[in-house]
């Protein structure tokens, strides 16, 4: 069992930064692939990042590469997401979420989630 508290959401103005922080309990962090989702009112939720538990292993949506970089620390059971160059269109709950198999968390339909943190990035 795996549970996910998200932090570092806020409200920026484009152009700027944040980092989001995804706190897990358990035992087991090291051994789980994590990724960040993101869902925009009337949108689909859709995968931002994904990382594999050792970290040599990582996926970007195309919308977000070369601006955001997803990294995780094993040792604090901690995965952030260090987002740069934030877009309006960034504006979205973001959601933290963990699985044992990197390729279900690139799917989207991981076992574990968070309850999410706000985005807003104004113009």
């Amino acid at each position: 069992q795996v549970q996910l508290v998200e932090s570092g959401g806020g409200l920026v103005q484009a152009g700027g930064s944040l980092r989001l922080s995804c706190a897990a309990s358990g035992r087991t962090f090291t051994t789980y692939a994590m990724g960040w989702f993101r869902q925009a009112p009337g949108m689909e939720r859709e995968l931002v990042a994904a990382i594999g538990w050792s970290g040599g292993s990582k996926q970007y949506a195309d919308s977000v590469k070369g601006r955001f970089t997803i990294s995780r620390d094993n040792a604090k059971n901690t995965v952030y997401l260090q987002m740069n160059s934030l877009k309006p269109e960034d504006t979205a709950v973001y959601y933290c979420a963990a699985d044992p198999d990197f390729r279900v968390v690139v799917a989207a339909t991981p076992g574990y989630w968070g309850q999410g943190t706000q985005v807003t990035v104004s113009s």
